[in-house]
């Protein structure tokens, strides 16, 4: 037998040896205590009026225990597979226990049949062990100075509160986007007034590159002047031909910079989605221990009505704990989403870094027409 406490919640171990050779009808394990209560582990070898084994979990000293008493308990059963654990067999329930159900658990836990099977690890050298894992919730009369069901939520909202802290402190910015779109080269020889029309636009291309519709016409502007044969110095001519000899990585850098761009904004947008839920689960718990002070000082107050009060406070303990596993999620999502966010700004600085190379033909060429 082994046994460990930890708080309000603790283990037990019991290995039963000649398991199949037990005439009784019921087993006793040796008492364990568990946040100052004490447990013992009962089985039904052949099982409880049916073909299963029997497993239940009882409150030994229940008849020594002060008039009206009450523990509120959730508790696991587990028979284990020594053969191969990841076939053990556990099951989990919670219950309040009083003088008149001082025992609960499962009459039908594990075919008697399957149990006794030669191939399986339950009965291996004939030895059955069962594993109780106990977590006592309430207990009353209070003898001892139980941990308070809130401290629990208490410590993970402060922790959520601290997140949220650091992330407002942090801030968040937010860039702008820009898009251009693909369009073909054209080829021709213009004239002396479609040359002078083409430097015209180019100045205005150049003014407002990144302009919707500026690619393409700074692609069809750049084909003109390149072909034209008067109207320009030889050191536009160069700038031109320099320039449009890199038109198409220039468009490609610039094209995957706003596809990097365009996923750290996504990106952002659903962290700031999951900073929202986060902030919206705290203050709901800050108002979850409002009524829960509420609650404890009716508790005081009203004594007679101790049971409406405990069925209203276990009801918010169980959305608490549902609030705790949407808050577990959505601070999960946050995180993932804060990481991707570095991801993809450290790819979006590469793109920038290649863009900035690309950058350095265009600069020219606006030095010379603007």
């Amino acid at each position: 037998m082994d046994a460990q406490d930890d708080v309000n919640q603790g283990e037990f171990t019991w290995a039963i040896s000649n398991f199949s050779q037990q005439k009784e009808t019921k087993l006793y394990s040796e008492a364990f205590t568990i946040f100052g209560c004490k447990w013992m582990i009962v089985v039904y070898p052949k099982g409880n009026k049916t073909d299963h084994l029997s497993l239940y979990l009882d409150v030994p000293d229940s008849a020594m225990l002060p008039d009206g008493w009450t523990r509120n308990a959730k508790f696991s059963l587990c028979v284990i597979d020594q053969i191969s654990s990841v076939h053990s067999i556990r099951h989990e329930t919670q219950h309040f226990f009083t003088v008149r159900e001082k025992d609960w658990g499962f009459t039908r836990f594990i075919a008697l049949s399957k149990l006794h099977n030669s191939t399986g690890g339950y009965l291996a050298n004939d030895f059955l062990v069962i594993k109780a894992k106990v977590s006592v919730l309430i207990v009353t009369p209070v003898n001892i100075q139980p941990a308070r069901p809130t401290d629990k939520f208490d410590s993970y909202f402060t922790g959520l509160e601290e997140l949220i802290n650091a992330a407002e402190t942090n801030g968040v910015s937010v860039g702008s986007s820009l898009y251009l779109q693909d369009c073909a080269l054209t080829d021709g020889s213009p004239s002396l007034e479609e040359t002078e029309k083409a430097k015209q636009s180019l100045k205005e291309c150049l003014s407002d590159l990144f302009r919707l519709s500026m690619k393409e016409r700074l692609s069809e502007t750049l084909s003109t002047l390149s072909s034209a044969r008067t109207g320009l110095s030889s050191e536009e001519k160069i700038a031109i031909e320099t320039f449009q000899a890199n038109f198409n990585d220039f468009t490609s850098n610039f094209l995957t910079f706003e596809q990097d761009n365009a996923e750290v904004e996504l990106h952002k947008v659903r962290r700031d989605q999951n900073f929202s839920a986060m902030k919206k689960s705290h203050e709901t718990h800050i108002l979850y221990k409002q009524l829960m002070d509420h609650l404890a000082k009716e508790e005081e107050e009203l004594k007679r009505k101790m049971e409406e009060v405990k069925s209203g406070r276990n009801k918010l303990l169980s959305d608490w704990e549902i609030l705790l596993v949407e808050s577990e999620d959505v601070k999960s999502g946050y995180k993932d989403e804060q990481k991707k966010v570095a991801e993809a700004e450290k790819k979006k600085r590469i793109a920038e870094e290649r863009m900035s190379r690309s950058t350095i033909d265009w600069s020219k060429l606006k030095a010379q027409f603007c």
